[in-house]
């Protein structure tokens, strides 16, 4: 499926495309701040809409052909020590106990199928994650020497060791993801150091992340986040009162106690804090806010705090079901320097002028949809977006644009 395809199946993919830039297949970047993470796995939308199945959750490879996605993470590892003493899975509709084979002894399902479509994201420059617990996860551990142990059994699962019960074949993972939600933190610590180490020596970057809910300091992985250096943060932004829907109220909202965290906590001064969202209406209690508030929301954040990292959705399913119609489809760079393609069906002039001339500068169209940087001429005036801006004339109320004088 190609971006513009997507357009016009997913509400959701309009909201990235306006908020992210659109890249072409490049190694994966931990430092860039227009990074896209969106969780895959457990067919959200299907769960509150079980007879609209042509909508269900699809396998992986269908939404890694979205190139403004950077990273997936897997939902989830929901037991720790389950049957043999190993892990288990739920993928919901796509790998699960019940529809599919266990390893011998354990209750762990083989979903090996999945790894050439595994292999295909990471070729195209994306990143894939185990995530470790979820709402209902069994997770924890009793003491730090089980918890360090652990960390060889993840390795051995999911990453750069050797295992015959590899629940995804010949792929190898890119790192963890901590979405833990409930129960203690006892080992964590112990066991993230012990992977850490791991990861380390082996063959290729790896990655470990957490989703933490918003309010500061979360209550089941906060100490967790203050003794490990973690490598981004998808916050849950959702179904909380620091949540979006009050990113109007200083006393909420709370991004920059996470970036103050960032900056003067974190063990690793570089951590990514992304602001983790709702992908439709149904997929939280409460959070989701429309596509041109969310828009607002990223763009005064990045300016803002050097810590954001991008966004982060739950989850795919609710993405590419979401078919809200106040979205555009166009593209938008989160850079006002960048000039990038516009994946609308009318081209996005790219002509640039000789400062003070309105030479070579296209007029203003409506239906078109332009990026941060982009010049025309109304009225006999130049101007010059200064951020993705679609039907929103020169001079407007919107203020998308900034006069640079008459022709």
């Amino acid at each position: 499926m190609t971006i513009s395809e997507m357009f016009s199946k997913s509400s959701l993919t309009r909201i990235l495309l306006l908020c992210l830039v659109v890249r072409h297949a490049v190694a994966f970047d931990m430092s860039s701040n227009q990074n896209l993470a969106v969780y895959w796995g457990q067919n959200s939308y299907g769960a509150v809409n079980p007879s609209d199945t042509a909508n269900w959750q699809q396998p992986i490879s269908y939404y890694c052909n979205d190139a403004v996605i950077d990273t997936f993470p897997i939902a989830f590892l929901d037991e720790f020590y389950s049957t043999g003493n190993l892990p288990s899975i739920d993928l919901a509709n796509t790998c699960n106990t019940d529809d599919d084979s266990v390893f011998p002894g354990t209750n762990l399902p083989n979903c090996s199928f999945l790894a050439s479509d595994i292999e295909a994201c990471q070729a195209a420059g994306k990143i894939v994650t185990i995530s470790l617990g979820g709402a209902t996860g069994s997770n924890g551990f009793t003491n730090d020497t089980q918890a360090a142990a652990y960390a060889q059994t993840i390795w051995n699962l999911f990453l750069g060791g050797s295992s015959s019960t590899r629940p995804f074949g010949s792929a190898v993972l890119d790192g963890i993801d901590m979405d833990i939600e409930g129960g203690s933190q006892t080992g964590f610590v112990s066991f993230l150091t012990a992977l850490r180490t791991l990861m380390d020596g082996g063959n290729k970057p790896y990655y470990i992340t957490a989703a933490p809910q918003c309010p500061y300091p979360d209550a089941y992985i906060g100490t967790t986040l203050d003794a490990v250096g973690f490598d981004a943060v998808y916050v849950q932004f959702y179904n909380n009162y620091c949540g979006l829907t009050n990113y109007d109220n200083a006393n909420a909202w709370d991004f920059s106690t996470w970036d103050n965290w960032a900056k003067t906590v974190s063990p690793n001064p570089n951590v990514k804090v992304y602001i983790g969202a709702p992908a439709s209406s149904s997929a939280a209690g409460s959070g989701y806010v429309t596509p041109s508030t969310i828009t607002t929301i990223i763009q005064q954040t990045m300016a803002q705090y050097s810590s954001f990292g991008g966004v982060m959705l739950w989850d795919a399913s609710q993405a590419y079901a979401n078919s809200s119609s106040t979205t555009s489809s166009a593209s938008y760079t989160t850079t006002t320097s960048t000039t990038t393609t516009s994946t609308t069906s009318s081209a996005s002039p790219t002509t640039t002028s000789t400062t003070g001339s309105c030479s070579g500068v296209a007029p203003w169209q409506a239906g078109v949809a332009y990026v941060g940087g982009d010049e025309v001429t109304y009225n006999g005036d130049l101007w010059t977006a200064k951020w993705w801006s679609e039907d929103d004339v020169p001079g407007g109320s919107a203020g998308d644009w900034t006069e640079d004088g008459a022709c």
